[in-house]
């Protein structure tokens, strides 16, 4: 969120974490209560338990193993679809939810990122008030909006 701050200049205060994690933290936008959905792109699934450090669900290896058997040139936009697919299914009680999605990939940056998100459709029965993307682990390349 500190991102979000830094590139559109609105301050995001009181950030808290929920139990149960449904949406994963909430925090106060211009004064009004956001919730946010947290989310991470991988690439493989060897990636994602080298960053995760720990084993994946069976849920996560099946989607990482699909996702191995398309083409190269479509892992991207494969990766994405699946994700944000997962993610619009859920259900939330709160007025406001942003979905965030980190890139904890190496292999894709910025400009691949771009060109994937074009690629996409975003339905309109999906809970999400806004979509996000932080193109790299760390954010320094800064934010995509999905949608």
């Amino acid at each position: 969120m500190r991102l979000y701050e830094s590139q559109f200049n609105i301050e995001i205060r009181h950030i808290w974490h929920n139990a149960p994690a449904k949406p994963d933290v909430s925090c106060y936008l211009n004064g009004q209560q956001l919730d946010l959905e947290i989310a991470h792109l991988y690439s493989s699934e060897s990636e994602a338990m080298a960053v995760l450090g720990r084993p994946l669900s069976l849920n996560m290896q099946r989607e990482l193993a699909l996702m191995a058997q398309t083409p190269d040139d479509e892992h991207l936009t494969t990766a994405l679809s699946r994700l944000l697919s997962q993610k619009y299914k859920k259900k939330y009680t709160s007025e406001r939810v942003w979905l965030v999605i980190r890139n904890a990939s190496s292999l894709w940056h910025r400009p691949e990122l771009e060109l994937a998100l074009h690629q996409l459709q975003t339905p309109k029965n999906q809970p999400f008030e806004q979509v996000w993307l932080v193109c790299d682990y760390f954010g320094k390349e800064g934010l995509c909006q999905i949608g």
